[in-house]
């Protein structure tokens, strides 16, 4: 993939959170540092990135989320607040359960603990 400004742009405001940030919440910090970049540009490098491993999308309910952290791990999300926290949760007893129970071989766990955080407890 050959370089672009506003590729690069895009992808260091998402490298630059922990929030799990929305193409629109991407898109509104964009434009402070390309203010005529459209929200299609946006949603286009998003798809392009991904592609490249370069980031991951988290669908929460009808909402796309993009995560710069592409390693395998599992996310906290609070019912109260939305926030979505990274966590790595141990599968191996989880995945030889479901091997032996349902015959089924496992090549990984994607799993969003629904709960209520310390902010709202």
């Amino acid at each position: 993939m050959r370089y672009s400004h506003q590729r690069e742009a895009i992808k260091k405001i998402v490298q630059n959170t922990n929030c799990h940030p929305t193409a629109d919440w991407i898109f509104n910090q964009t434009k402070i540092i390309i203010p005529n970049i459209s929200l299609g540009t946006v949603y286009r490098n998003l798809k392009l990135l991904e592609e490249e491993g370069e980031m991951n999308t988290i669908y929460d309910g009808n909402i796309a989320r993009y995560d710069w952290n592409t390693e395998s791990h599992d996310h906290l999300k609070c019912k109260e607040c939305g926030d979505l926290v990274d966590v790595h949760l141990v599968h191996e007893e989880f995945t030889s359960k479901v091997k032996r129970k349902f015959k089924f071989d496992v090549d990984n766990v994607e799993m969003t603990v629904i709960g209520t955080c310390s902010k709202h407890a």
